[in-house]
């Protein structure tokens, strides 16, 4: 055939109008597929699938075109149109197909890059450019006693890094849960809300220590900066500045004055009193009533070593503060000695941010809602990446208050910089069931359980709101789970309170014996009596138990005495009320 004669042939069969007709449409499709669909949550093989149907569909289109003619008396084979002497209509309306098709096309694809832009920023957003997670170093010494040493040199850079307000520096709490040098660094690095992941190691042989350290972008897997220190142990403290320093340059973080001192300050000049207060601190992380004395013991020699050691001051400070929550120990006792120890730390060291945490946590159980809040806004104006102070000042002063919008944006914000601890994310949810938003509550401490199951302040706060929400029964479960992880005192009392209120009136009756008898070795709070006489309807019982609490200055769970939702029965008695402004009629 000539091929001036096939491609008037295409001509006079309208094969070119098709392929244009359906280029247009062809591609107006795919960009609906691949610009919309994802909006929709249409999985991504649908995409796929739209786009091979449209690739495969143009050559069958123009086969047809060859082979079929669009006439007034319907479709035909184009031969039998020719002798019929029948030709298509020669309207234009494929032009404005074209063009109507051309044009959606163009604005589905602009539509695409704006939305795709804002993606991309939102995705940037999310994951900041000036946020790290230093994770485990790798002990590389043969003494696994020098782990401690180890865990020390990553803890000190994390906490100079965590005195730059112009970054995001995840706790150590969430980091310890991974390994130092892991494969699955873009999925660590999403888990933990960071972009950059410092990995290393540390190699301590007599007086001498080498620190092998990498900055990583974990989205990318670019290294952005690597460094070797050989140096003598004696100068650790000055690797540990210069390492933080380096990473705040390389995420061009902005430094105030105060910050650059403050990163560069040396603990302690004893390298001994050094691994002792970071032997204390990873005990005193455990949360567990064991952990905690050794904790205090730890920290106690710390200080033997080096009396001026501000830092193990303040450690002292914060596991006195949680040691009757733990093991039962005298709380006034308890919390003079931890005030004593943080009064001493900021006497070495007034710019302390752990020693102003401690002393805000002691304020609050002490009823002084105002100087707590005073002293948290502190510790985090000196270290605002301190996911405690964040924790504590959400949960504590702001909730009591009810001031609870505040409130939970620092729960969330302690949860942002620690996503892994436990007590912190079941304190977020303390803050929500206490503003009554149970479902929310319900949700968090679920996800509190399912970082750790084992975790008993979450399952028997999980059995408060199920309580709150009138589901005794599942109630009473939590409870029991709480019960056998940690038999304490308050666990005690709740679940002998939620049987009184389904109507186990023996059962509520014996838990106040049983508290008697417990009240012979340890403290038993005054609170705890007061919610199982609620059990038993008992509202004069409970007030008086509740008096007794606050003229003794017990806040330990008082303080929320405003907003609790289990000392509801007792709102509307003026005398309830008066114990309600005892503690927070005070000037905020």
């Amino acid at each position: 055939m000539n091929p001036d004669n096939f491609f008037a042939e295409l001509k006079r069969r309208n094969v070119y109008k098709v392929a244009v007709a359906y280029a247009i449409v062809g591609w107006l499709v795919v960009q609906i597929a691949t610009q919309v669909f994802p909006f929709l949550e249409i999985p991504i093989w649908v995409v796929r699938l739209v786009i091979a149907l449209v690739a495969i569909g143009f050559p069958v289109a123009l086969i047809i075109a060859w082979a079929f003619e669009l006439t007034p008396q319907g479709i035909k084979r184009t031969e039998d149109a020719d002798r019929d002497g029948e030709r298509p209509s020669r309207s234009r309306a494929w032009i404005y197909v074209a063009v109507i098709g051309g044009a959606v096309s163009v604005g589905l694809f602009f539509i695409g890059r704006y939305t795709a832009e804002k993606s991309s920023a939102a995705a940037s957003t999310e994951l900041s450019a000036k946020s790290i997670a230093v994770l485990p170093f790798d002990n590389l010494s043969r003494d696994p006693d020098n782990a401690f040493f180890t865990e020390g040199v990553q803890d000190e850079i994390l906490t100079r890094l965590a005195k730059v307000a112009d970054l995001k520096v995840i706790s150590r709490t969430s980091t310890q849960r991974f390994k130092s040098a892991p494969d699955n660094l873009p999925q660590i690095a999403k888990q933990l809300g960071v972009m950059h992941i410092l990995e290393g190691s540390v190699q301590k042989s007599n007086d001498q220590v080498r620190v092998n350290v990498q900055l990583i972008n974990a989205m990318t897997d670019a290294h952005l900066w690597a460094e070797i220190y050989d140096r003598k142990l004696t100068d650790i403290f000055a690797v540990e500045s210069d390492i933080a320093k380096t990473i705040a340059d390389t995420l061009q973080a902005k430094l105030t004055g105060s910050e650059k001192q403050m990163m560069a300050a040396q603990p302690t000049s004893d390298t001994t009193a050094y691994e002792l207060y970071h032997k204390g601190r990873s005990l005193w992380e455990k949360r567990s009533g064991d952990n905690i004395p050794k904790a205090i013991a730890f920290y106690e020699q710390a200080i033997a070593r080096d009396p001026n050691y501000a830092l193990a001051y303040a450690g002292l400070a914060n596991a006195y503060v949680l040691l009757p929550y733990y093991t039962g120990a005298p709380r006034n006792d308890s919390q003079g000695r931890a005030r004593e120890a943080a009064s001493k730390a900021l006497s070495l060291d007034s710019k302390l941010a752990e020693a102003h945490a401690a002393l805000g946590k002691i304020d609050f159980f002490q009823l002084d809602l105002a100087g707590s809040i005073r002293e948290y806004q502190r510790a985090i104006e000196l270290k605002p990446n301190y996911a405690t102070a964040h924790q504590w000042y959400g949960n504590d002063a702001l909730a009591s208050y009810g001031r609870f919008e505040e409130a939970i944006v620092e729960g969330k914000r302690a949860v942002e910089l620690d996503p892994l601890s436990p007590v912190i994310n079941a304190d977020l949810g303390v803050t929500l069931y206490l503003a009554r938003r149970y479902d929310d509550a319900i949700a968090q401490f679920k996800k509190t359980l399912a970082i750790d199951p084992t975790f008993f302040y979450a399952h028997y706060n999980l059995g408060i709101v199920l309580q709150l929400k009138g589901d005794l029964a599942g109630a009473i479960a939590e409870f029991e789970k709480a019960k056998q992880l940690s038999n304490d005192s308050f666990t005690i009392a709740l679940l002998g309170a939620a049987k009184g209120l389904a109507g186990d009136r023996h059962a509520a009756e014996k838990t106040l014996k049983e508290l008697d008898q417990i009240a012979q070795s340890q403290e038993v709070d005054e609170y705890s009596r007061a919610l199982v006489y609620l059990g038993l309807n008992n509202k004069e019982d409970a007030l008086h138990a509740i008096t007794r609490a606050l003229d003794g200055r017990d806040g330990s769970s008082l303080t929320w005495i405003k907003v609790d939702p289990l000392l509801d029965p007792l709102h509307g008695d003026p005398r309830f009320e008066a114990l309600v402004q005892r503690v927070v009629g005070q000037k905020k």
